[in-house]
């Protein structure tokens, strides 16, 4: 099991904020490769986007090890609009394009930037399908809270198209694990591992109402082999990086009960 981590979980909450990209990125990533983290999906907020160090120092960034772009930037009521889907997503493109190892974007589709909407839905098909087809050597997944046929009809646009599972989302939504995995099969490329209840309220590891053991004997019967992003619950400011390490051996452990 690959066990990686949300950037900005092994430090403080920035303002407040449950998820957002932190002053001390670097320290982050020590303290990932000590505690045998296998990576951690960087973060793009609206809070620190071209400030952000992945534009401000490409080549650095570059070297630490991220699994994916989580590209908050587009949570945002106008995702389906061409010129600000365009402009931002483009401009991401082209930096990874410049780095040699970094081939992945997380692209939520939630809250302001939900697709239930099926007339934004077809919007947004017909942006990002020549985006996909444009950077072809990237990988783009899609997370989001949609009927996996509707998640269906952006996925199959392009070959480099993927699902990023959030185990959380998929049981506050009140899905099935086990049919909404084996449909996509490999096509998931990414997990967001976070605890939900079904009133959407994200809780500490096993104590909401996600069946991890199901979710992870059929990622493994799929052959699923990526990394597992721990998103989960914060507790005590103060004590993230004992809170991350005692959730990744949790989730190590039930990993091995359930394959």
């Amino acid at each position: 099991m690959k066990i990686g981590i949300m950037q900005g979980r092994l430090s403080e909450p920035v303002n407040g904020h449950m998820q957002e990209f932190p002053e001390n990125w670097e320290t982050e990533f020590t303290i990932m490769k000590e505690q045998g983290f296998v990576g951690a999906e960087w973060l793009l907020t609206k809070n620190c986007f071209l400030n952000n160090p992945l534009f401000t120092n490409t080549e650095k960034v570059a070297q630490c090890a991220i699994t994916s772009i989580c590209f908050d930037v587009l949570v945002d009521e106008r995702i389906a609009e061409e010129e600000f889907l365009k402009d931002n997503l483009i401009l991401l493109c082209e930096t990874l394009m410049n780095t040699d190892s970094i081939r992945n974007i997380t692209i939520p589709l939630l809250e302001e930037s939900s697709m239930v909407d099926d007339e934004k839905r077809n919007q947004f098909c017909q942006i990002i399908e020549p985006i996909g087809k444009q950077f072809s050597e990237i990988n783009f997944s899609f997370e989001a809270e949609l009927h996996y046929e509707k998640l269906y009809e952006i996925i199959k646009l392009c070959e480099n198209f993927y699902v990023t599972y959030d185990t959380g989302n998929m049981t506050s939504c009140r899905f099935n694990h086990t049919e909404y995995i084996n449909f996509f099969g490999s096509k998931i490329n990414n997990v967001h591992l976070k605890d939900r209840t079904f009133q959407a309220q994200t809780v500490a590891p096993l104590t909401g109402n996600t069946d991890f053991s199901t979710i992870f004997t059929t990622l493994h019967n799929i052959g699923y082999r990526g990394p597992y992003i721990l998103q989960t619950a914060r507790n005590i400011t103060g004590q993230e990086v004992e809170t991350m390490l005692k959730h990744k051996h949790l989730f190590e452990q039930l990993y091995e009960q359930s394959i």
